[in-house]
């Protein structure tokens, strides 16, 4: 009895903690629906608003792919958090093109999560509390152990490719940002 008790109370624990992927809410800054909290690339890609002009925006860029060789070993063992808003129009120009980049260079998808805020960028549970997220989106890299490296916020200062490249380069001491 006692271990089926502990069982139900760490599922109980699990489920507590677990918040629900591709939730949309309506927006009291921007009056419309967005996306909140942890979200899925297809729950992205396909929430209407956002699909406007993430299908265009894909399919219309060129990666730069003279950049390729060296950002596969560099995002190796890498990690990357976009932060996004499905209301912003940086979100909704730079994320395609983001996504692109990796599928051209077949990253693993579980090596990507997303966060969708709201327009005040915002989410709920103090998911983002501690990235200091100011403008989106933002891509943070991080290591296997989960320490940031750099990010890229709102747009890349050369391109993404280029930016990438410059941050996974840095020396572990310094600490690559573009704005």
């Amino acid at each position: 009895m006692k271990n089926i008790l502990a069982a139900l109370m760490l599922l109980f624990a699990m489920n507590a903690g677990a918040q629900e992927l591709n939730k949309k809410m309506e927006d009291p800054n921007r009056h419309k629906q967005v996306m909140i909290n942890q979200c899925t690339r297809e729950g992205i890609t396909t929430f209407p608003e956002f699909k406007e002009s993430y299908d265009a925006n894909y399919n219309s860029y060129v990666a730069d792919s003279t950049q390729f060789e060296q950002l596969a070993k560099l995002l190796k063992n890498k990690k990357v958090t976009i932060v996004l808003g499905t209301w912003c129009g940086d979100s909704k120009y730079q994320v395609p093109h983001f996504l692109k980049i990796m599928d051209k260079l077949k990253i693993d998808e579980n090596k990507i999560a997303f966060i969708a805020v709201d327009g005040s960028k915002h989410a709920e549970n103090g998911l983002i509390d501690n990235l200091k997220i100011e403008r989106v989106p933002t891509f943070i890299f991080t290591d296997k152990k989960g320490k940031e490296i750099g990010r890229i916020t709102e747009h890349p200062k050369e391109s993404l490719e280029k930016d990438m490249v410059t941050i996974l380069s840095a020396p572990a001491t310094t600490k690559a940002k573009t704005k």
